[in-house]
């Protein structure tokens, strides 16, 4: 395994390592109690970051040296459509999981919703084996801490707060604003990889 897979991975284990504590309510208390929850959700959030910055480096360093990075399947060309496709209501659902409304009420937990389509989205055109342990690590982890909430009753972070319909109109016209931009500037500007053009 090269440095920069060894990179990716070990970041990608931190990082779900780090986010499977909230899932196990004991453990969490017992940090909780044992270093104080400040100094839990410090720790928390430093190593969730060191994570993310070992997944970023090392898919990023991956995808300049394709040498490095087997490709196990080539996409076809309509798959990338639907990609597209899952892209909206993805972008939708992460907006409603930070602004309270009915979207966000029918979906639960419209984060890991957001997350699964996202995942979904990228396996479905990229080939190549970062790609396939970056996404699908996120697709399983979204699925499981989908079961885990429903389990533990979670209610995520906009706890019981609810909206109506000003703020569904908010929600999709945020979601397909945010499309847009990904669409058409941002996925290009901040990964890299433009979408069109």
């Amino acid at each position: 395994m090269g440095v920069n897979m060894l990179l990716l991975v070990l970041g990608l284990i931190l990082f779900f390592a780090i986010h499977l504590v909230p899932t196990m309510p004991d453990m969490r208390l017992n940090l909780a109690l044992r270093f104080g929850e400040n100094a839990y959700k410090a720790a928390f959030s430093l190593l969730s970051l060191a994570g993310f910055a070992l997944i970023v480096l090392g898919y990023h360093k991956l995808q300049l040296n394709p040498g490095k990075n087997i490709v196990l399947f080539e996409a076809p060309e309509w798959t990338r459509h639907i990609a597209f496709l899952l892209m909206v209501p993805a972008m939708i659902l992460l907006v409603a999981s930070i602004v309270p409304s009915r979207i966000r009420t029918a979906v639960k937990h419209p984060m890991l919703a957001a997350t699964k389509l996202w995942a979904l989205a990228h396996l479905l055109v990229i080939g190549d084996l970062a790609s396939l342990l970056l996404f699908g690590g996120f697709l399983a982890y979204a699925i499981y801490d989908r079961i885990s909430v429903k389990r533990r009753g979670a209610l995520g972070p906009l706890g019981n707060r609810q909206g109506g319909p000003v703020n569904d109109l908010i929600v999709i016209a945020g979601g397909l604003a945010l499309y847009a931009f990904f669409l058409y500037a941002g996925h290009g500007w901040l990964i890299g990889v433009p979408l069109i053009g």
